[in-house]
């Protein structure tokens, strides 16, 4: 891709400062028209970031959300997402301008993929696997429907997004739970607002609500003893993880 321009972003931020310039609409233009061409080609975005950035995404780290929010513009102009691969590095090299913002903090390649290999549906299986056996569960204090995610959970968003933008058909359910605190019909509404907060972040990820399911079971699927403090944690649970298909 050839262009005298970058995206560009302010310090901290995972959003691309606008408009983007005329030569770099041109390089991605001519971007499609080279993938469409060529579909053994895979096209790989590494944002970069630095450790004294703060990250405010959804995403793990800063690059990777900077990667993903050009991945999504090329989406928009017709690149399919299933060729698109997004990474984060930490570069602490990099150096603002007066106005805090960090030019061209994205890299791209493009990696071409040999007849008969089959790395890319292993590492989706590999991906599906991780996510079935080790999903993501959020756990919530009594009354709380909003919690911080940690780096570790934010992964796991990141790892749902990548399987469901690379594999058509695949769906994502979120189920609430809660303990058996307070009435049941009460505890049935916690636990839909708390599947609601883990589809929100499904969403800054940018995957289609029309992929997401989300409900609550509320306090009728404990896996504790709700008897005890500790069960009753265990129990306020939000769980999100792939949608099985027959």
């Amino acid at each position: 891709m050839n262009a005298e321009n970058n995206f560009n972003f302010k310090n901290s931020d995972h959003h691309f400062i606008t408009p983007v310039s005329d030569d770099l609409k041109k390089a991605f233009t001519d971007l499609q028209a080279y993938v469409k061409g060529n579909p053994s080609k895979r096209i790989q975005v590494i944002g970069h970031y630095t450790a004294n950035e703060k990250n405010n995404s959804a995403y793990p780290n800063l690059g990777l959300a900077r990667a993903n929010a050009v991945k999504n513009h090329m989406m928009s102009l017709g690149v399919p997402s299933k060729i698109i691969d997004t990474y984060g590095t930490l570069k602490n090299d990099l150096v603002p301008n007066a106005d805090n913002v960090y030019f061209g903090p994205i890299d791209y390649t493009v990696k071409t993929i040999v007849a008969g290999d089959t790395s890319e549906a292993d590492e989706l299986k590999a991906l599906r696997d991780k996510i079935i056996t080790n999903p993501l569960v959020l756990n919530f204090k009594t009354g709380q429907t909003v919690i911080n995610l940690t780096t570790e959970q934010r992964q796991k968003i990141a790892d749902i997004s990548k399987y469901l933008d690379k594999v058509n058909g695949a769906t994502c359910l979120i189920v609430g739970h809660t303990d058996n605190v307070g009435d049941a019909s009460e505890n049935m509404g916690y636990g839909q607002k708390r599947a609601d907060f883990a589809k929100k972040y499904l969403i800054d990820n940018e995957i289609s609500t029309s992929r997401i399911t989300a409900i609550s079971k509320g306090q009728t699927e404990p896996i504790a003893d709700n008897a005890t403090e500790e069960g009753k944690a265990k129990n306020r649970r939000t769980v999100v993880t792939l949608k099985e298909t027959n």
